[in-house]
């Protein structure tokens, strides 16, 4: 195998998978639940949370907007009897459903972003690939697996590491592909991710590891590109927040248009 010219890691929400069904779907379920059904957030109220770069969590951002919509009404947060626990536990039942051992939830039903196809051209062209998410190991692996056929993919996940926007789990991820395939540790980094808390990931790595060229792709997950206008907009919130460039779809990220980042 060629020396590997460059090391590209993905987030798999909205870069993976469109997750608009589900886990976003999840957390408006869970908002309206635990608000008594008196509100239930649109996909615009859960973009401008996430749009803060705190809330990469879903569970942590559905807790927020129940406690943010009381602060609303003249409620503070600390006199509410929200548990954690319990709100964990009804967000899971929506995404994978009520049987841990027979998932039928929105996990289910998550279109594809990319293709094993496009995986392949990039081991083709001497880049090698990973993933960090934030999701937890057993849903990573049910699309990268179970949906993408891959093989022990290189993963760290919701388990192994502290949530976005610390790159400890960027870090750790980029060791294990140096480890298994000999990568040397100057190669450049490209991290693909949708969210504001994944361009910070970047520039924080940047930051802790400034000998290292890191670069951030942002990807347009699907639920904003019904319109020109929340197209703009989101591509220009994930601009401000550090990308290099964005895209409709990850797989527009081909061998050339690294090389011409890494030119850049």
């Amino acid at each position: 195998m060629p020396k590997q010219k460059v090391i590209v890691v993905f987030d798999i929400d909205g870069v993976v998978r469109d997750v608009g069904g589900s886990y976003r779907r999840a957390i408006a379920d869970t908002v309206e639940h635990f608000t008594s059904s008196a509100y239930r957030p649109t996909s615009e109220d859960i973009d401008s949370l996430k749009s803060e770069g705190l809330w990469n969590n879903d569970w942590d951002a559905s807790q927020e907007l129940v406690y943010r919509y009381f602060e609303s009404k003249s409620q503070l947060r600390s006199h509410l009897d929200l548990d954690r626990d319990t709100l964990i536990a009804f967000f899971q039942s929506r995404y994978r459903g009520t049987n841990p051992e027979n998932w039928t939830g929105y996990i289910c039903s998550e279109p594809l972003l990319l293709q094993p196809a496009y995986l392949e051209s990039l081991t083709q062209g001497a880049i090698a690939w990973g993933f960090f998410s934030g999701a937890m190991r057993d849903e990573a692996l049910y699309v990268l697996q179970g949906k993408l056929g891959l093989t022990s993919p290189v993963l760290v996940a919701m388990e192994d590491a502290p949530g976005k926007p610390d790159p400890t789990g960027l870090f750790a991820t980029v060791e294990q592909l140096q480890y298994q395939q000999g990568i040397d540790e100057s190669t450049p980094v490209i991290y693909v991710g949708d969210t504001v808390a994944d361009m910070y990931t970047v520039e924080k790595a940047r930051k802790l590891q400034p000998s290292r060229v890191w670069v951030g792709v942002g990807i347009l997950p699907p639920h904003v590109q019904q319109t020109q206008e929340r197209r703009d907009c989101y591509t220009a919130t994930l601009m401000k927040a550090g990308a290099a460039i964005v895209f409709s779809n990850a797989e527009e990220l081909t061998p050339v248009e690294i090389e011409k980042l890494l030119r850049n």
